[in-house]
């Protein structure tokens, strides 16, 4: 029971991965990176690389380094990887068909010919590189060692060129000789004539393709033909023999040709991710192991003796850095439509606007404090624009791909990402749509507001309990927005919105709460409703107005009802103080008579007695018992308000108009935090009563 527990937790996680990355549209991004590998091979192995994400933290490094290695060998110039005229599928055809002893096909030898070639000559090139500057061969260090390993037979290669032209033909230089000693062997067989009497009936009709006509075939031509289609079959003798021979002087070198080719591929696959970098002028993610155990980053950065990316942010101060961060899919798109423009002469007029149209990047600098940032805004503000990008960015890292982003970007390693990004605002939602949403991260659709906010409450604070890095939520409810102020792991962020043009500003501001302006945002997509957006605003209207009222008389009924404890406890003092002197006059006219004490004493505790059974029975307190609890619970608060709350006392908050539990006291700054419900708030001490 407890392994089929496990295979399906495992299979709900792999089912809830996937879901996450095709929600960021990370298979998009995947086709995009594997159609920049020369390859068909290439584009392939490129594409389950970085579907697969099951990197560790280490391979993440060397990827990243490999990247690097890449890049640098692109600026250089003369080492580019001029892998464009391989046909990498052509060549593992041949191996396969040489491997079973099947004859190769002659583009399969040419398509081996260039795959050697490429291989042959990179070698060279780097040598000359790293011999013109020594610094090129720690840039190169991570290629350095696959480029070296190449095992190329120059034999096998001239084999190939003397008999195979580069159309894949075979040569006719090659048939020469194999056809003259086929003719010279056949010599010496005698021909046999037979059935004389079939000699004058040798006349061939041949149909035409239509069947409408038919022309007949001299008598002289037969033995002409005959030998025509001997020379064919001949030539085809021949050039099998010819790709025999090939295949079996393959058979040799085998091992090697598949090791060049997998070496290749994996050349491509790297040279795809840094061609893929610069051509949209990414930067070299600065990625680093975060320590789960507390709230500071580990020590283990991205190794290197020089940054050549510019000054690294301070690991003490951000646990994510990105300045500038583009959406990588939707700058991608609006490149394409560049290009278009420029290439119809109809629209290129609309080159500038398209340029001022440029996605706008958004800068994100997450403290190392911070675990849950709350992100709120407009409704057409873009807000899932910043989940993706920063997502996408994590994932990206990890995959040893540049980021978008200024060139000091720093960026934790995950594990996982995990994405669930709905439509909270749609009309077709019902309880089935809630649940489906519950059983992943995004609550508040489809139920109660007030009890979409509290799940929300719930989950984000078990997220910033160590069970998440990092958790970015997007939400419309208010009162997600105060988490911020009773614990200092979750942070609010908002997407400005320019409410003179009712238009997002696609601005990303820290530290400030935002609202949706669905009202506004509806009255210009609908303009021909006017009258129900009035109607809604005033009703919106009178909802603020109620909303106030009811605060307001809430604040009088707390006020009215802390007078009338006061008034009860005075009242209390002053009946319980004239019983005092009363029993001191008493006691002080009994002591004139001494005579009478011992039965004043006796009578008093058989009185005390009889009182306390009464009231045991009738579980009714006496008036006399009310005023001296209040005299003793009004002494006792006398005597706490001499100095400041402690932890653990309960004090009066007037703008809540109730008591909470104080949790902890800074008197240097004079603040305050308390427990109200299940909020945690930091007030100043003035803001309270003993």
């Amino acid at each position: 029971m407890q392994r089929q527990r496990q295979r399906v937790s495992l299979s709900l996680s792999a089912s809830i991965h996937h879901d996450s990355l095709r929600v960021l549209e990370w298979d998009k991004l995947c086709d995009l990176v594997a159609s920049f590998a020369c390859t068909s091979l290439g584009r392939q192995a490129l594409k389950d690389q970085l579907w697969s994400l099951n990197q560790t933290f280490e391979e993440s490094l060397a990827l990243l380094e490999e990247t690097n290695a890449a890049v640098e060998m692109n600026k250089h110039g003369s080492l580019r990887l001029h892998l464009g005229h391989l046909d990498a599928m052509l060549v593992k055809t041949a191996i396969q068909q040489a491997r079973r002893s099947i004859p190769v096909s002659g583009y399969e030898a040419w398509a081996i010919v260039a795959l050697l070639q490429c291989a042959e000559t990179l070698p060279g090139d780097l040598k000359a590189a790293i011999k013109e500057d020594k610094d090129w061969h720690n840039r190169f260090m991570p290629l350095t060692e696959v480029i070296m390993e190449f095992v190329i037979n120059r034999s096998l290669i001239k084999a190939i060129e003397q008999v195979v032209d580069e159309d894949g033909s075979i040569k006719d230089s090659a048939v020469q000789q194999l056809i003259e000693s086929i003719i010279r062997s056949e010599k010496s067989e005698t021909s046999i004539l037979v059935g004389i009497e079939f000699l004058f009936l040798m006349m061939v009709f041949i149909g035409s393709g239509s069947g409408v006509g038919s022309t007949i075939e001299p008598l002289s031509a037969v033995p002409l033909n005959d030998e025509l289609q001997r020379a064919r079959s001949l030539v085809v003798k021949a050039e099998a023999d010819v790709l025999l021979t090939l295949t079996k002087k393959m058979q040799l070198d085998l091992e090697d040709i598949e090791n060049t080719l997998n070496s290749l591929v994996e050349l491509d696959v790297i040279n795809a991710r840094a061609t893929y970098g610069l051509s949209f002028g990414w930067s070299s993610p600065h990625i680093f192991l975060p320590d789960r155990g507390s709230s500071s980053t580990a020590e283990a950065f991205l190794p290197r003796k020089e940054n050549p990316y510019g000054p690294l942010p301070s690991k003490r101060e951000w646990m994510l850095y990105l300045l500038k961060a583009y959406p990588p899919l939707l700058l991608q798109r609006h490149k394409e439509k560049l290009r278009k423009a420029k290439k119809d002469v109809n629209i290129a007029t609309s080159n500038a606007a398209l340029d001022n149209a440029q996605p706008v990047p958004v800068d994100f600098s997450v403290s190392q404090k911070t675990r849950v940032i709350v992100i709120t805004g407009p409704n057409t503000g873009s807000k899932t624009i910043c989940l993706k990008t920063v997502g996408l960015a994590a994932m990206m890292a990890k995959s040893g791909l540049y980021v978008l982003a200024s060139e000091s970007a720093q960026i934790p390693w995950f594990d996982f990402v995990f994405a669930d990004i709905g439509d909270e605002q749609s009309l077709s939602q019902s309880l089935s749509t809630f649940s489906g949403h519950l059983k992943q991260i995004s609550v508040g659709g489809g139920t109660n507001p007030l009890e979409g906010a509290a799940l929300g409450m719930a989950l984000l604070k078990s997220f910033a309990q160590d069970i998440c890095l990092l958790t970015m939520a997007t939400t419309h409810h208010d009162e997600l927005k105060t988490l911020k102020y009773s614990d200092e792991a979750f942070e609010n962020a908002c997407m400005e919105f320019d409410e003179v043009n009712l238009k997002p500003t696609y601005k990303f501001l820290w530290g400030v709460p935002g609202h949706s302006n669905a009202i506004n945002i509806a009255e210009r997509l609908i303009q021909d409703y006017q009258d129900l957006l009035d109607e809604a605003r005033h009703y919106l209207r009178g909802l603020h107005n109620s909303l106030l009222n009811t605060r307001r008389k809430i604040m009088e009924y707390s006020t009215n009802l802390r007078f009338k404890k006061m008034r009860d406890v005075s009242e209390a003092a002053v009946m319980a103080g004239s019983v005092l002197h009363k029993k001191v006059r008493e006691l002080d006219a009994s002591a004139k008579q001494p005579s009478q004490i011992n039965k004043t004493i006796s009578s008093s505790n058989l009185s005390a007695t009889n009182k306390s059974l009464t009231v045991a029975e009738n579980k009714k307190p006496t008036i006399a018992d009310k005023s001296a609890s209040s005299v003793k619970a009004f002494n006792q608060s006398r005597s706490d308000k001499s100095g400041p709350p402690k932890v653990g006392d309960m004090v009066h908050v007037s703008s809540l108009g109730k008591k909470v539990t104080v949790l902890k006291v800074d008197l240097s700054k004079g603040e305050i935090v308390v427990q109200a419900g299940n909020m945690k708030l930091k007030l100043k001490l003035t803001d309270i009563q003993r």
